[in-house]
């Protein structure tokens, strides 16, 4: 009986391992084609103190973080404050309101991924 116990927990455990870490993110895409898309993955840069003008993008958008304090508002969403390995989701049509770095004093990374219409403009302003 101890034997099948044990092999019965190293079982449970092997199981356990191999479901991995937990994602990052998730999140629920729109329904979209994705015919005569592409996607465009940029670094941006944000100098400490940087306050990034509101604007849109032509698509939807996934955001990671990969260094410093990012803060961000995306229409509908309240203002949040987002660190290395965390990431937001802009919907197509929202805006995002907020992009700014959280500090004075140190810069801030992030990889933004824009899904979008083939040939469309990415980011426009919104006054």
């Amino acid at each position: 009986m101890t034997g099948a116990l044990a092999a019965l927990w190293q079982a449970a455990a092997f199981a356990q391992n191999q479901a991995g870490p937990p994602p990052v993110f998730k999140q629920e895409l729109p329904n979209v084609n994705l015919e005569n898309w592409e996607v465009t993955v940029s670094v941006v840069d944000y100098a400490p103190g940087r306050v990034g003008q509101a604007h849109r993008h032509a698509g939807f958008v996934l955001a990671y973080v990969l260094q410093g304090t990012v803060i961000a508002k995306i229409s509908g969403q309240p203002e949040t404050t987002y660190t290395p390995g965390q990431m937001f989701y802009e919907a197509p049509g929202s805006t995002h309101e907020v992009s700014k770095n959280g500090s004075a004093t140190e810069p801030a990374k992030l990889l933004a991924m824009i899904f979008a219409p083939k040939g469309a403009r990415l980011t426009v302003p919104v006054q």
